[in-house]
């Protein structure tokens, strides 16, 4: 990803910080460019505009295990498995309990 992309998507967010897409998005591209504190910060962003369905669960996991944060991507995978339960999403949820199981 290039930082022109980042900054463009950035842009996009700024216009608009509670449209869930751009927030979502935004995420994502730090995703990608493994920056995992402001991955973390964006997601945590998101989620206070939009009851995701568990997706963007994963990613925070994900983020908080590049961090070396076991603990915290645990309660992320916890968290993601009662949004995907919730949405009726049972495979997810499952493949959430695989990952913390493989974490302890």
């Amino acid at each position: 990803m290039s930082n022109s992309k980042l900054n463009k998507i950035k842009e996009l967010y700024d216009k608009n910080p509670t449209n869930p897409l751009a927030s979502y998005g935004l995420a994502n591209e730090y995703f990608k460019l493994q920056m995992y504190e402001e991955t973390i910060n964006q997601i945590n962003e998101y989620l206070k505009i939009k009851d995701d369905e568990g997706a963007v669960y994963r990613m925070l996991a994900e983020s908080y295990i590049g961090l070396g944060k076991t603990k915290e991507a645990k309660e992320a995978y916890n968290k993601g498995m009662e949004a995907a339960l919730r949405h009726s999403h049972d495979g997810m949820a499952e493949e959430f309990q695989e990952n913390i199981d493989f974490l302890e």
